[in-house]
């Protein structure tokens, strides 16, 4: 449940006088206000998230104070921070234990695409889910792309006939993602048709292979996260890019992703 004013009041206070050790929180503790009797260190997870003011709260933060950012997602403003800013840079290359590499492909002809739908069919057969991830919600008459909604309706009818597909967008509300996320983990829905929705916070370990439509559509960090939410445990785990690339820069972008 969400904090109410008294409760967040007394956090507060508490970070003000130094009752409080260790506070874990979102960026309202980077908000006006906020104060702390002598901070020493600052962990900000996942970085890539944080915007330019975020940032710039932070710096002010940042005298006579450790920190640690971490992200597994470097974008390019995180990159430039590291080579022209004044950060060290620590990586951590080992994946958990028991963890395989993802294999990624890239599909650019009907039988590459018609061999991506067959692995989706023996990857639920031997036991484990797929996601398929579009660009849209609906069809647009402005966009020429893929929807979720749509192509939940061809794949359940069609390459995917007798399989259980379901279907989850950013349009649903909170309580009817947490329905389909409940199913898709007990494994009722066996393929999740998504939009970018499932991008980060997802983790089902049964979920093996990954399908990403129009894939050129995406920012190489989106593609990243989105192959991450495969791969989560000892089972070998893929991910599959869908589409022609219709710029110089879209194929270098895939083919980046195919080859790290």
């Amino acid at each position: 449940r969400f904090q109410t004013a008294a409760e967040a009041k007394k956090i507060l206070a508490g970070l003000a006088s130094g009752e409080i050790d260790c506070v874990i929180g979102t960026h309202r503790l980077l908000q006006e206000g906020v104060k702390f009797k002598d901070l020493g260190l600052l962990v900000v997870d996942e970085e890539q998230r944080f915007g330019v003011q975020h940032k710039e709260a932070m710096k002010k933060m940042r005298t006579n104070v450790d920190v640690l950012t971490l992200s597994a997602t470097p974008i390019p403003r995180t990159a430039a921070m590291v080579v022209f800013g004044d950060l060290d840079l620590s990586v951590l290359d080992e994946r958990p234990a028991g963890r395989r590499a993802i294999a990624t492909s890239w599909a650019q002809n009907d039988d590459e695409v018609n061999s991506a739908w067959e692995l989706v069919r023996s990857e639920v057969a031997a036991g484990n889910r797929a996601y398929v991830v579009c660009p849209l919600v609906e069809e647009s008459e402005r966009v020429e792309a893929t929807s979720a909604l749509a192509e939940r309706t061809r794949l359940a009818t069609q390459e995917l006939r007798g399989l259980s597909v379901g279907l989850i967008h950013g349009q649903m509300s909170s309580a009817e993602k947490d329905e389909v996320m409940a199913a898709f983990r007990a494994g009722e829905i066996q393929v999740l048709v998504a939009t970018v929705v499932i991008e980060v916070g997802i983790d089902v370990p049964e979920a093996t292979v990954i399908v990403i439509e129009d894939a050129w559509r995406f920012g190489l960090a989106q593609l990243h996260q989105l192959r991450g939410r495969v791969g989560r445990s000892d089972r070998q785990s893929y991910c599959v890019l869908l589409g022609d690339a219709p710029t110089p820069d879209a194929q270098t972008r895939l083919e980046a992703l195919v080859n790290s």
